[in-house]
C-alpha cells in the first residue's frame, strides 16, 4: 500500500469520525424525542388519560389513527422544501413546534381537545425522518448510510426503555401544581423536545460545505470523496453548449464488453448543490416500483413498530402488572433491540446489503408473534415481545436505506424517500386499532393480524431484491444503453437540466 493511499485513508477515518461526532448525537436525540412523545400518549393511557378525558369505547384508537392523517399529508411537501429552506434549520423549526404542541396536551380535557393535538403533533413530526434520511444521504457516501441511520435510529428502541423509565419517575410529580401525573409527562417531555431541537440547530452543520468544524483540507477532500461515488449519476453524458452549435455526438465507447454512447468534449457534471426543482424528477419518483415495493414492505414493519410502542404498556399491564411495575417491565425487550439495530447495520453497510439483512431479521418478529399467539402463560408471551423487537428493530435503518442509495438525482430522491413512509405509515391506521381492550389479555386477533403485516413485508423486500438484481443483470448486458440517447433527447429539447441520475446504465442498485 502507498504512502499517499494510507494519508487519504488516514484522512477518510478522521472525516467520518468529525461529521459521526458532530450530526449523528443531535440527530439520535432528535428520533429519541420524536418517539418519545408519539408514543408517551401510551404510557399517559395507563396512568389515568382515559378517564380524565373520559373517552369510551375505541376513542382511545381514534386519537391514535388522527395523528397519522396529518403525518402522511406533511412528508413529501417537507422533503421538497428541505433544499431550499436548508435541513439544518427546517428539521429542527419542525422538532420545537411539535414540543410546543406536546407541552399543549397537558390542557386537554376532552376527546375533542385530544383529536385536535394529535393532528397538530403529525403535522409537525411527519417531516423528520423523511429530511433526516435525505440529510444524512447529501453528507454520506451510499454504503457509509445505513450505519448512520441506524445510530439514529436505534435511540428509537432506546425511547421505548428510556420513555417508560421517564414516565415512572415523572407519575411521582402527580398532584403537583394540582396536575395530575400523565399531565406532567407531556409538560416535561414536551421542554426537552424543545431543548434537543434548539441543541440541533447549533450543531448541524447545511452540508459539507459549510461544516465548520472541518478544516479547508477535510472539506475539499469530502465533498470530492462523496462526488466520485455518484459521477455516473451527476453527469450529462453528452453536451449541447447553445442551439447553435449543434454539437453531434459520433464517438462510441467499449465499457464492459458493450457500446454506449458519449461526448467528444468534457461532460457537464450536475452536483447536488445546483440542481434545480423539476416536476419531472418528482414523477419520476412517484412512478419508480422500488418506491412501492419497500413502501408496502415497510408498512408492515410499521404496522408491528407503532402497535408495539403504543400497546406494549397495555400488554405488559395485561400481565398482571400495574403502575409503575408495568412501567418498568416495558423496559428490556428494548435492549437487544437496540445493539442489534447497530450490529445490522455496520454489517449492512459492510456487505452493502439492505433487502437481505431485512430477510434474515424479520423471521424472528414472525417467531415471536407465533408465540404470542400460541402462549398459554405470560411468561412465554413475555418472552416473544423480545423476539419481536429484536427482528423489527434492526430491518428500520435497512429499508431506509434501500432508495437513498438506489435513487439519484436530489428531487427524485427527495421524493422517493418521503413517498416511501408516506405509504408505510398508513401502516399507522391499522397499528392503532389492531390491540383493543376486549382481546386482552391475549390479544390473539392482534397478533395474528400484524403477523399476516410481517409476512407480507418479508415478502414485498424479497420481490425488491429480485427486481433490483433483475435490474442490474440488464444493465451489465447492455439492454438499458439507450437510456443515454432517451436522456439526450430531454436535454437537447430543454425537457430536464437534472442530471440523468439512476437511469444511467453504469448505475447498480444496493441489494
Amino acid at each position: 500500500m502507498t504512502a499517499p493511499l494510507k494519508d487519504e485513508q488516514a484522512l477518510t477515518r478522521r472525516i467520518l469520525w468529525k461529521l459521526d461526532c458532530r450530526i449523528l448525537p443531535p440527530l439520535a436525540l432528535l428520533w429519541l424525542a420524536n418517539f418519545i412523545d408519539r408514543s408517551n400518549i401510551g404510557n399517559a393511557r395507563i396512568a389515568g388519560l382515559e378517564q380524565d378525558t373520559h373517552l369510551v369505547g375505541n376513542q382511545f384508537n381514534t386519537v391514535l389513527a388522527v395523528f397519522y392523517v396529518s403525518y402522511l399529508l406533511i412528508q413529501v411537501p417537507s422533503n421538497l422544501v428541505l433544499k431550499t429552506v436548508k435541513p439544518n434549520r427546517w428539521i429542527p423549526l419542525l422538532v420545537c413546534v411539535w414540543g410546543m404542541v406536546t407541552i399543549m396536551t397537558c390542557f386537554v380535557h376532552s376527546y375533542s381537545g385530544l383529536i385536535a393535538i394529535r393532528f397538530f403533533l403529525g403535522l409537525c413530526e411527519g417531516g423528520l425522518l423523511p429530511g433526516i434520511v435525505l440529510y444524512l444521504s447529501t453528507i454520506y457516501k451510499p454504503h457509509e448510510l445505513q450505519y448512520r441511520v441506524g445510530v439514529f435510529y436505534a435511540s428509537a428502541s432506546l425511547s421505548g426503555a428510556f420513555g417508560g423509565l421517564l414516565a415512572s419517575a415523572i407519575l411521582k410529580m402527580d398532584g403537583i401544581g394540582g396536575l395530575a401525573g400523565w399531565r406532567w409527562i407531556f409538560v416535561l417531555e414536551g421542554l426537552v423536545t424543545i431543548i434537543i431541537g434548539i441543541f440541533a440547530a447549533i450543531l448541524l452543520p447545511t452540508d459539507i460545505l459549510t461544516a465548520k468544524f472541518l478544516t479547508e483540507e477535510e472539506r475539499t477532500f469530502a465533498l470530492e470523496r462523496f462526488r466520485s461515488s455518484n459521477t455516473t449519476t451527476s453527469t450529462v453524458p453528452v453536451i449541447v453548449v447553445t442551439p447553435e452549435a449543434n454539437i453531434q455526438n459520433e464517438e462510441k465507447r467499449s465499457h464492459e464488453g458493450r457500446t454506449s454512447i458519449t461526448s467528444s468534449i468534457p461532460p457537464l457534471v450536475i452536483h447536488q448543490e445546483h440542481e434545480e426543482f423539476e416536476w419531472r424528477e418528482v414523477i419520476r419518483g412517484v412512478l419508480d416500483i422500488q418506491t412501492w415495493l419497500t413502501g408496502f414492505a415497510y408498512l408492515g414493519l410499521i404496522v408491528s413498530l407503532y402497535s408495539f410502542s403504543l400497546f406494549l404498556p397495555t400488554i405488559v399491564a395485561g400481565l398482571g402488572l400495574s403502575g409503575s411495575s408495568a412501567q418498568l417491565h416495558t423496559v428490556p425487550p428494548y435492549v437487544p433491540a437496540t445493539v442489534l439495530t447497530v450490529v445490522v447495520a455496520i454489517f449492512g453497510d459492510r456487505l452493502k446489503w439492505r433487502g437481505p439483512s431485512i430477510l434474515i431479521c424479520l423471521p424472528f418478529t414472525i417467531t415471536g408473534y407465533i408465540m404470542a399467539i400460541a402462549a398459554h402463560t405470560n411468561q412465554v408471551r413475555y418472552a416473544a415481545v423480545f423476539l419481536i423487537a429484536a427482528g423489527v428493530y434492526p430491518c428500520a435503518p435497512a429499508i431506509l436505506s434501500i432508495l437513498p442509495n438506489n435513487s439519484s438525482g436530489h428531487y427524485k430522491k427527495a421524493t422517493t424517500t418521503a413517498l416511501q413512509l408516506a405509504i408505510a405509515n398508513t401502516g399507522g391506521f391499522v397499528a392503532t386499532f389492531v390491540y383493543t381492550s376486549d382481546q386482552a389479555p391475549k390479544y390473539i386477533r392482534g397478533h395474528s393480524i400484524v403477523l399476516a403485516f410481517e409476512i407480507m413485508a418479508w415478502i414485498m423486500t424479497a420481490a425488491n431484491v429480485l427486481y433490483c438484481m433483475w435490474e442490474n443483470k440488464a444493465r451489465k448486458e447492455g439492454r438499458r444503453d439507450e437510456n443515454i440517447e432517451k436522456y439526450q433527447k430531454l436535454w437537447e429539447a430543454g425537457k430536464t437540466r437534472a442530471p440523468i441520475g439512476d437511469r444511467h446504465p453504469d448505475f447498480r442498485f444496493t441489494l
